[in-house]
């Protein structure tokens, strides 16, 4: 196929540079955390009914949640953003040192601002593609929180808001530029355990008294003895929430632990919290307390999709390399020189697992991985969750020098660069050509789900969140 609609789209983005540029940088100072997204949520709700699309809010208990559509008919061609910031990492745009912003609790260490703004941009430019060239079909824009922590998809999967979809896009920011392959991330639940007890004088009365911090060190005893036992691809993190106080000669009544559990795959996840689950059971009869169980998040697995990844690959081709200033290049430079002794070791051990070790002198890694080259696998998004009933495609685009973490000061201070506005418009380009592509062969659409049918291979959407969860902050 000629490469024109692909120019097209590209310079429509380009020709909207700047509006997308100000929404990402509006979005990183507003710096909202999850479920509280109120004003970047509202944002781009107001630019998308400013470009024509319609636009339903408050989705499935989530506030912040909405969906903009444009168009009728299949297929159905959903893009995937983010607007929520984390905790503790406010800083000042690009210093090199850590700065934090007097006032600001949160900063976009992971890049959501990007995220978000890249997909509204991708929708936006597809939308006016469309109407010059009388394509059917339609197209959404969906706006998702809380994706740190609480796994908003989920919740939007699972009150149908995926249903009718046909194909989802959506990509990450990064240091790399590379299709993002399902399998990549592991699948993870976040649960309290809350044991109560009877509080009494430790000294005076111990007999009285049942330790709830007691049965926290228990159960903690008892899954870090589990951790033998289980696949050397799962992972457990705890930590204590509630000690019970401060006081040495008071028994704790209450204390609880918070726990996230992955493994590569939900149904694996699942085993592993229903033996945490008796771990905790067990910690309360030794010690004569009762415990609460309270799962408040989940995110599955992503299921691999070849005809998207091929799809996202070509598109990806022309985009990159985005081309980089000599400034530029200084000031990813200077950046990776703060970044931490861990982060330099770690920027080797990843040119290495990607067999791209020449890359090392360079500040920006302007170059595309082969989207065959397996990297990461540690961490967790709830893009898993769509991608268990919607045919789903990712791809990262490099936003920060080579070797920046994400989830840290540097990333946020990196966030309203030059060097970050490029990657996320990169991206775009890549979600709007892919989504042309789709919507003009509609065989190809075709392929995706039969891909998706075959990846499954008989199963079905495990649906790991509790029938009476609902998204809260906590």
């Amino acid at each position: 196929m000629s490469a024109e609609f692909r120019n097209e789209l590209i310079a429509l983005i380009e020709e909207n540079r700047k509006a997308y540029t100000d929404m990402s940088d509006t979005i990183w100072g507003y710096a909202e955390p999850r479920f509280q997204e109120y004003k970047s949520s509202e944002l781009q709700q107001e630019y998308m009914k400013s470009r024509g699309f319609s636009v339903k809010a408050d989705l499935a208990g989530e506030e912040t949640a909405f969906i903009a559509e444009f168009g009728s008919g299949k297929p159905v061609i959903g893009f995937l953003g983010e607007f929520d910031a984390l905790s503790a990492l406010q800083q000042e745009a690009d210093k090199t040192e850590r700065s934090p912003i007097e006032g600001m609790t949160n900063g976009h260490g992971c890049g959501h601002h990007l995220l978000g703004t890249a997909s509204v941009a991708a929708a936006d430019a597809l939308k006016t593609y469309m109407e010059e060239h009388n394509l059917p079909g339609t197209i959404r824009y969906y706006g998702c929180p809380a994706e740190e922590n609480a796994g908003g998809k989920a919740y939007l999967v699972r009150d149908g808001y995926f249903d009718d979809c046909d194909i989802a896009l959506t990509w990450h920011p990064f240091a790399i530029n590379k299709v993002m392959k399902g399998g990549y991330h592991l699948a993870n639940f976040r649960a309290f355990f809350t044991f109560h007890g009877i509080s009494s004088h430790a000294a005076g009365a111990p007999e009285l008294g049942r330790s709830a911090l007691d049965a926290v060190e228990m159960m903690d005893i008892g899954v870090n003895f589990m951790r033998e036992h289980m696949i050397d691809a799962a992972r457990v993190h705890g930590a204590i929430t509630n000690a019970g106080g401060i006081a040495p000669n008071v028994i704790p009544s209450e204390a609880q632990i918070l726990y996230a559990i992955r493994a590569p795959k939900v149904t694996q996840v699942k085993q592993l919290f229903d033996r945490m689950c008796d771990i905790a059971k067990g910690a309360a009869l030794i010690t004569g307390t009762t415990v609460e169980i309270k799962q408040v998040a989940a995110y599955s697995d992503v299921i691999n999709n070849d005809t998207l990844n091929d799809m996202i690959q070509e598109s990806l081709d022309q985009v990159i390399p985005i081309g980089y200033t000599e400034e530029e290049l200084e000031y990813a430079k200077q950046f990776q020189e703060v970044t931490t002794v861990l982060d330099k070791e770690g920027l080797k051990a990843m040119a290495g697992e990607l067999g791209r070790k020449e890359l090392l002198p360079h500040p920006l890694w302007d170059t595309i991985i082969d989207k065959n080259t397996r990297f990461g696998g540690g961490g967790s998004s709830d893009v898993g969750d769509v991608s268990w009933v919607v045919p789903t495609g990712q791809v990262y685009t490099a936003c920060y020098a080579a070797g920046t973490a994400m989830h840290s000061w540097q990333a946020t201070a990196q966030g309203k660069s030059t060097i970050a506005h490029k990657g996320m418009l990169a991206a775009a380009k890549v979600m709007a050509c892919v989504g042309a592509d789709l919507l003009m062969n509609p065989e190809k659409v075709a392929q995706a789900k039969a891909d998706w049918k075959e990846e499954l291979n008989g199963e079905v959407y495990p649906n790991p969140l509790p029938a009476d969860a609902k998204p809260e902050i906590w």
